[in-house]
């Protein structure tokens, strides 16, 4: 694992994951998301809200994301459930004005590429302030609902949006996740978090970059303009 920096002028494309990566971990958006979790198993299920979130729990584990668990053991229509799980308050995340600069410094294109929805992703940058550097979010729909890291998901990026691997660089906070973006070329830079998950899979020589706080990784990276007066 390597500190040193890498050149932004070499890299065509840049992959941002979402949560947890383009805003801080400790906003713990998480907690809303899985307690919504928890409320729509309980009612699609009919079962208690404790034996749902124990539901939910294990279709993390055994199937990558508790919405393929579902769809795979019972058949849900994944549209309702990600509107619902994803209709959460923002307000915990902070505007940082100077991650605004850095995307704007930052040369190349830059896509999203997300477990979460589209709507998801369209109202956390446009909270941040961010949306109009990205020119595409790649979100769980267009995976098929197979979630990162199966490898399915990361070769269609690559078709659908003409990338090229070792010309891209891919920013994640679950470093299990950039294993099959580094077996594919791509150079990774893992943010991680306080969470189990996000350094399971840590070990290995599949980390590149570590950015403890992508800002300031990225505000080192390229200069940025000040902030106006």
């Amino acid at each position: 694992m390597s500190q040193a920096l890498p050149d932004p002028n070499e890299v065509e494309v840049w992959i941002f994951d979402l949560d947890n990566t383009l805003y801080p971990a400790h906003c713990d958006l998480f907690s809303q998301v899985s307690q919504r979790m928890g409320e729509y198993i309980s009612d699609y299920l009919g079962i208690a809200f404790t034996d749902a979130r124990a539901l939910q729990k294990d279709f993390f584990v055994r199937h990558g994301t508790t919405l393929r668990g579902l769809m795979v053991e019972h058949e849900m229509d994944p549209g309702p459930f990600l509107d619902y799980v994803h209709d959460i308050d923002l307000s915990p995340i902070p505007v940082d004005g100077r991650l605004d600069r850095a995307l704007t410094a930052l040369p190349g294109r830059k896509v999203i590429f997300t477990n979460g929805s589209v709507m998801h992703a369209e109202r956390i940058t446009g909270h941040l302030g961010i949306d109009r550097h990205f020119e595409a979010v790649f979100d769980i729909v267009a995976s098929d609902y197979l979630p990162k890291p199966h490898p399915d998901p990361y070769r269609k990026l690559i078709q659908s949006h003409a990338i090229q691997p070792t010309a891209a660089v891919m920013v994640e906070d679950m470093a299990k996740n950039l294993a099959p973006a580094a077996e594919m070329g791509m150079t990774t830079v893992w943010v991680p978090g306080h969470s189990e998950w996000s350094h399971d899979g840590s070990e290995g020589d599949h980390i590149d970059h570590v950015a403890e706080d992508l800002v300031a990784w990225l505000c080192e990276l390229v200069p940025t303009e000040p902030a106006p007066e």
